[in-house]
């Protein structure tokens, strides 16, 4: 490989969300910390390059997107994706919670039931409560080892009258690739039932080998019509404390209501590093992208065979994407309380504790992959120690 995944970058006291606060969080700064969806690895080499450029300026002045920055982001959706997207359809938001938060509020009324597949990331529950609508379950159910969707379900709440669904495509914290037959279920009931499908894709890039993603926008004209599609660089690249994301939007109406949200909230304009560091990536930093799916693969396999040789009982749900591991700990405990003990006190690591992803999360948990092995090899060790003990 060209690139060194295994380095151990000491992230500590850079300000880090996923390392600094594990003290503050969780009661013990020593806690290893496999939590927070940002990865372990410094970001592709072109990335670092242009911010570096980008800090010598020395003048941090209002910044302009021009057209190469779009040619980059629609070249890569095209090479990557088999995606067609105009220009005209990018409109730039801080983040996909961003876009999720702004789609119900501007789509649906206070009071309107809005359709999420739980358990799923948490500012899904947020932005619908936040917003003064009400939280339409459509739990997903496990099969053969894996997450498949309650079609059925789905089209009752369609016809109790939900207007607009959170997709996430892929699946967080489940690691289910969409399949396109599946979503071409989904997208027929939603044409049908004349519902807006907001999708969460932050995570197209990272899926393994034989599970391609599907853009829900790009299964048919129709579909289009009624996606309001959530993407960024971030997750991909190593990038999220730049706050950069974007929305594609090719229905003419729903695309104007939105962008002129946006302008309001005065939350368009370009940021001074993000435009650059988004060009780079999608430009320059393919090569690293494919090195990393492989070496966040070979971990994900790593720990399913390290945690089925040692706890048994603990279950892992088959991951075609993403670079996070949601486990099913119920046969060790249930209660949320007992599993953040195991963690915080005993084990000394900092997962994810799966209630946060809604009721059907309770007694999972979910780890976060993108990290030097021997820091994966370590987390599991005292995890399984913990259980052991």
């Amino acid at each position: 490989m060209k690139y060194n995944f295994d380095e151990i970058i000491d992230r500590r006291n850079t300000r880090s969300y996923k390392w600094d606060q594990v003290g503050p969080l969780f009661g013990d700064a020593s806690i290893l910390p496999l939590w927070v969806a940002d990865m372990d690895f410094y970001s592709p080499p072109s990335v670092q390059k242009v911010l570096q450029q980008r800090t010598d300026i020395g003048i941090y002045g209002y910044s302009i997107k021009n057209s190469e920055y779009y040619e980059a982001i629609t070249n890569w959706f095209e090479r990557r994706h088999d995606w067609s997207i105009q220009q005209d359809w990018i409109i730039d938001v801080p983040s996909v919670v961003t876009t999720l938060s702004l789609s119900v509020d501007l789509y649906t009324k206070p009071g309107d039931a809005v359709v999420l597949q739980s358990p799923v990331y948490y500012p899904f529950y947020d932005v619908i409560k936040g917003n003064n609508r009400t939280v339409a379950r459509n739990p997903l159910r496990i099969e053969n080892g894996r997450y498949e969707m309650d079609f059925e379900n789905l089209e009752q709440l369609f016809k109790d009258g939900a207007k607009l669904m959170l997709l996430c495509n892929p699946h967080n914290p489940g690691g289910r690739v969409w399949e396109r037959s599946e979503l071409e279920k989904v997208a027929k009931l939603a044409i049908q039932y004349d519902v807006i499908v907001v999708s969460d894709e932050i995570h197209c890039d990272l899926t393994f080998e034989g599970h391609p993603h599907t853009p829900f926008a790009s299964l048919s004209e129709e579909a289009a019509n009624i996606t309001i599609t959530a993407l960024a660089a971030t997750k991909t690249f190593n990038i999220p404390g730049l706050h950069t994301s974007f929305a594609v939007i090719s229905n003419s109406e729903l695309r104007e209501v939105f962008d002129k949200r946006v302008k309001v909230l005065s939350i368009h304009m370009a940021n001074h590093f993000a435009q650059d560091a988004v060009q780079a990536a999608y430009n320059e930093g393919e090569q690293w992208l494919d090195e990393l799916i492989v070496y966040v693969k070979a971990n994900l396999d790593y720990a399913v065979e390290y945690l089925g040789q040692h706890v048994p009982a603990v279950k892992s749900l088959e991951s075609q994407g993403t670079y996070l591991l949601w486990l099913d700990c119920r046969a060790i405990s249930e209660d949320p309380a007992e599993l953040k003990e195991l963690m915080y006190k005993k084990a000394k690591v900092a997962f994810n504790e799966g209630s946060t992803y809604g009721e059907e999360g309770a007694g999972w948990l979910r780890i976060n992959l993108a990290c030097p092995r021997s820091v994966l090899e370590q987390a599991l060790k005292q995890f399984v120690n913990a259980i052991n003990s």
